[in-house]
């Protein structure tokens, strides 16, 4: 592991020549992080503003199910405890242990989608497109945009399970599978927010 860390850090590292690997990759991973809370900030706003325009459609009260949105939630978060779990596995060599981690990770995370695109297509037979309304837009476009990075979340991880099984648990692998996780959890504070203010807030 040692040997691998000296090849990913640069010649010049010591003699203030370019910044070693894990820095780089730490500095890009949260500007990457922060921009996207950023976005996710202002369609916040945006559903916050366009929630009552209905347009005489119908409103959250009318279409949203608390309960499935409760099984999304716990789905989510065990998802991340699961992920978190993989992470310490992985960071002490114990490689059944991260395996079964990301197995019940990417199963969770999938089914959080699942349940996610079954209530969109329930909207839509329902005539609740997100052309009925600009609230059903802002709702559409919030919820969904958390979904695209929940799906692209479950390729990241297939992909780095894949890297570690052919490469094993490297320093650079670690960093990755990192970032990652740190990727997860930041998606279940969004989505408890999303949960607060979408779903509750607009059955309430």
């Amino acid at each position: 592991m040692a040997g691998v860390a000296d090849q990913d850090a640069p010649a010049g590292a010591e003699s203030g020549g370019p910044a070693p690997a894990h820095i780089v990759v730490a500095y890009g991973f949260w500007i990457f992080l922060l921009s996207d809370i950023i976005m996710f900030s202002a369609l916040f706003a945006a559903y916050a503003v366009l929630s009552g325009q209905t347009a005489g459609g119908p409103a959250g009260r009318q279409l949203f199910d608390l309960r499935n949105a409760g099984i999304e939630t716990m789905c989510l978060l065990f998802s991340s405890y699961a992920c978190g779990l993989g992470a310490l596995a992985l960071r002490r060599g114990r490689m059944p242990g991260f395996y079964l981690a990301c197995v019940g990770t990417f199963a969770l995370g999938a089914t959080f989608l699942a349940l996610e695109i079954a209530e969109f297509a329930r909207l839509v037979a329902m005539g609740a497109g997100p052309s009925r309304s600009a609230f059903l837009s802002a709702f559409f476009s919030l919820v969904g945009l958390h979904g695209v990075h929940v799906s692209a979340g479950l390729i990241s991880l297939a992909f780095m399970v894949a890297q570690v099984a052919a490469r094993g648990p490297r320093q650079f692998v670690l960093r990755r599978f990192h970032c990652f996780s740190l990727f997860w959890h930041a998606l279940d504070i969004i989505w408890v927010a999303l949960l607060t203010l979408v779903y509750l807030m607009g059955v309430g």
